[in-house]
């Protein structure tokens, strides 16, 4: 089908609140609809990336509420920039991590993703939209710096004057010179899966007994799901439950943390639990892994992981080394220096690893905010993790609890929590951060909480690959005897502010491994409140969220 053209220019003005941050740009869905938001956004993006002339882009999102309209405008727009062809996932379906690997295989000139990824929909929710570069990566801070100086610039945006495009069946439609093709979203993505993780010795284990629970929360991943685990895996229906991805999630927070999938963890912590139960959120890139009456935490997982990834068939041949983000605890860093692999230490964004990646000094990376992935593509990668503990337990025929228990026993362990203060006022969790700031270079010797500081700094990262400098990312607090208390402001939410605080410490001896996580830091979580004289500079009695 070949569609009329006529290219619009249309004048517009330009707003101040177009920066993109780590996961690109969020607001609320009300801000995305405005008139000329999205097209200002949007043609900035075209504006800043390079001469798009002819080349290929994949789009698609998570399937929240105004995924379609902006993809329609989008290809419009794409169309009116002379971009020469747009795979989109069909009804506008595709996850961060399989766009990821799309643009790679495709060798695509970059691909635009439609999400808010772990944050709330519906029509009084959340919405985003992100620009990933050709190596299937989030566009690094020179790419967003420039996207955001020409927003601020923006006067004009082009769009073709045309119907909307049918995005519900597969097939080929063209604008003028454009074409676009509606793909199906899932199987180039199992199809890779199938690559990287032995099928064949995971449905041996499952028709032996092996048990398992996947919760999509009703996003992007439900499709993915269905066909992986329940059709090529063979495991039976419903084991993938909440797979059809909703605008509005269904009324949840498509968050796979304990307060989001309390069902699922709940389910875990029974005695009809099964041997692995497992969650991933809005786009796909976050991971929950719970065993029977055992969670494993995200920084934990991305250490098992690598020190186990010999046993899975996409990495028999070793693995180079481990990126992690300087939040997410040293567990990492122990295997890395027992087994004789890079490790590296950047600030929170999946897009530092790129660098990394491409230059093949690592092959695993990982956040303590759930996400986890490898070098087959370049997002964090919700199903790849849980797939890598599917093949972990078959190829092991240990539990959960066995495996994790034993990884400890031989690398030490890391106790490690997250404690969340969402919405709170902005102006109060700056000015928290600040006062910390001020001050760091006069805490180190002092005490608190009956503990002493050995120093503390504001953390800044200096890429080894292409040299640029990126500060203030996180202010870190260490104490003699190896705790360590981390404060920064996140960037993913867009209601108030997010202040996250990590505390950690470090026990190498099992004997002297106990098993309650937060009675283990209590000493570092009071000294966290009294540093910064938490409950009265937030008012807040507690975090929102502890993981």
């Amino acid at each position: 089908m070949v569609m009329d053209m006529a290219i619009q220019t249309i004048s517009t003005t330009a707003f101040d609140d177009q920066n993109p941050g780590t996961s690109g740009l969020r607001k609320k869905v009300k801000v995305f609809q405005k008139p000329n938001y999205v097209e200002n956004f949007i043609q900035s993006i075209f504006n800043s990336v390079g001469d798009v002339s002819g080349k290929l882009f994949i789009l698609g999102g998570d399937g929240r509420f105004f995924n379609k309209e902006v993809i329609q405008k989008i290809l419009k727009m794409a169309a009116a920039n002379k971009v020469g062809h747009i795979k989109v996932g069909l009804n506008g379906i595709l996850s961060t991590p399989a766009a990821s690997h799309l643009i790679r295989k495709y060798k695509a000139f970059g691909g635009i993703i439609l999400s808010a990824s772990h944050n709330p929909g519906g029509p009084s929710g959340d919405f985003g939209i992100k620009y990933n570069i050709s190596n299937g990566g989030p566009a690094p801070e020179k790419v967003t710096k420039a996207i955001f100086e020409s927003s601020k610039n923006i006067t004009s945006y082009k769009i073709e004057d045309c119907g909307d495009i049918d995005i519900a069946k597969l097939g080929k439609t063209q604008i003028g010179s454009m074409v676009v093709e509606v793909i199906d979203p899932v199987v180039d993505y199992a199809n890779l899966m199938e690559e990287l993780f032995d099928f064949d010795l995971i449905r041996k284990a499952i028709a032996g007994g092996l048990t398992f629970r996947f919760d999509a929360l009703n996003a992007v991943t439900g499709p993915y799901a269905h066909e992986i685990f329940e059709k090529r895996l063979g495991m039976k229906k419903g084991t993938v439950v909440n797979g059809t991805p909703l605008p509005d999630f269904g009324g949840r927070h498509p968050d796979p943390n304990l307060v989001h999938a309390h069902d699922l963890y709940e389910l875990m912590m029974s005695e009809d639990g099964p041997d692995l139960g497992a969650a991933s959120d809005g786009d796909g890139d976050r991971n929950m892994i719970v065993g029977w009456k055992r969670f494993v935490t995200p920084s934990d997982s991305l250490a098992i992981l690598a020190a186990n990834a010999k046993l899975v068939k996409g990495y028999r041949n070793g693995i180079a080394g481990i990126a992690r983000s300087m939040p997410t605890s040293a567990a990492a860093d122990y295997v890395a220096k027992k087994l004789g692999l890079n490790i590296y230490e950047t600030p929170t964004g999946w897009k530092f690893f790129g660098n990394l990646l491409d230059a093949g000094k690592v092959t695993f990376c990982g956040e303590e905010s759930f996400g986890t992935g490898s070098n087959h593509v370049r997002e964090k990668d919700g199903l790849w993790a849980i797939l890598f503990w599917l093949n972990l337990l078959a190829a092991t025929g240990k539990s959960v609890s066995e495996i994790v228990e034993q990884h400890w026993q031989l690398f030490g362990r890391s106790y490690y929590t997250r404690h969340d203060y969402e919405e709170v006022d902005q102006t109060a969790a700056k000015a928290l951060i600040e006062d910390l700031r001020s001050r760091l270079g006069k805490l180190a010797g002092t005490d608190v909480a009956g503990l002493t500081i050995a120093k503390a700094d504001d953390f800044s990262y200096h890429d080894p690959i292409d040299g640029s400098v990126s500060e203030h990312q996180g202010i870190r607090i260490f104490f003699e005897g190896g705790g360590r208390i981390v404060y920064r402001l996140s960037g993913t939410g867009t209601a108030g502010a997010t202040v996250r605080i990590y505390m950690e410490h470090y026990v190498a001896d099992p004997l002297k491994q106990d098993d309650n996580t937060q009675e283990a830091l209590a000493a570092l979580i009071v000294a966290a409140d009294e540093l910064v004289d938490l409950k009265k500079k937030l008012g807040r009695d507690a975090p929102s969220v502890i993981t």
